[in-house]
């Protein structure tokens, strides 16, 4: 009895698709969705919640809520929102729920006005 081994083909995602879809701006960018991603450095359990760099890499935020079971995500989604003028409901944590390196998507406003914003931000608690 022979075997007749077919061949079997997997189809592989485009990856770097997603990638020419998205408009790279330092740690802001924009997706293909029209929504921008703002990757976050998140450092919790700080005396006040603020901005304190903006780098190539990310925003670093300082939230005063400890990281213990989503109170700092839940706190700083809402500083975000604050921050950029927008609703909680406008801001959401798309990655990094248990790490301190976090991708947050906001729908709203653009690349800019989120930058000058949190620019502000640095500003206002100088």
């Amino acid at each position: 009895m022979s075997k007749q081994g077919g061949k079997k083909t997997k189809k592989t995602q485009n990856i770097v698709g997603d990638v020419n879809n998205t408009i790279t701006t330092g740690p802001i960018t924009v997706n293909k969705d029209g929504k921008i991603l703002i990757k976050i450095q998140a450092k919790p359990g700080a005396k006040h919640n603020g901005i304190t760099d903006i780098s190539e890499e990310a925003v670093g935020v300082a939230i005063s809520a400890p990281p213990v079971q989503g109170e700092a995500n839940t706190e700083l989604i809402k500083y975000l929102a604050s921050v950029l003028g927008l609703r909680k409901s406008d801001v959401m944590l798309d990655r990094g729920s248990k790490g301190r390196q976090k991708v947050i998507t906001a729908t709203g406003i653009t690349v800019d006005e989120a930058l000058q914003r949190f620019k502000k931000e640095i500003g206002d608690q100088s």
